[in-house]
């Protein structure tokens, strides 16, 4: 059973939703399936720190993006909007270069709050982070 409030396409997602942060650090939905959403993200000079590896925060935003919408595309946008409030990353591993993909699956789908597990994977599908966010269901307007 799908969690999804209306049918929607990648295509629509990224379209609409890839603005901002987003969009300057390469960020795609890249797949969606009944419970989850993924997006896919470059490893390169926008994403890496340093010492030319993915750096955490961008790991991070990714999470961020990739649960945000998706809790957005489980409510009636014309009603309400999910809103982060809290955002934790565990990073397991490093990447130096390629893609990362996070996949966002939920937790707890309430009708005030929200909660995400997010997990990163390089292209060789080695888990780079676990990430948890909450979202805040509010009115919209």
């Amino acid at each position: 059973m799908s969690i999804w409030f209306a049918p929607f396409t990648l295509e629509e997602v990224n379209r609409a939703r890839l603005v901002g942060l987003a969009a300057q650090l390469g960020m795609r939905f890249s797949a969606v399936g009944d419970d989850w959403l993924a997006a896919t993200m470059p490893v390169d000079s926008r994403t890496q720190q340093p010492m030319r590896l993915l750096h955490g925060g961008a790991s991070l935003a990714l999470a961020g993006t990739v649960g945000s919408v998706a809790g957005n595309l489980c409510v009636d946008r014309t009603r309400f909007r999910c809103l982060g409030q809290e955002i934790n990353g565990n990073h397991l591993r490093g990447a130096s270069a390629g893609s990362v993909t996070a996949t966002a699956r939920p937790y707890h789908l309430g009708a005030r709050s929200q909660v995400w597990a997010i997990e990163i994977a390089d292209e060789a599908a080695r888990l780079i982070c676990v990430s948890r966010l909450t979202l805040v269901v509010v009115a919209a307007g």
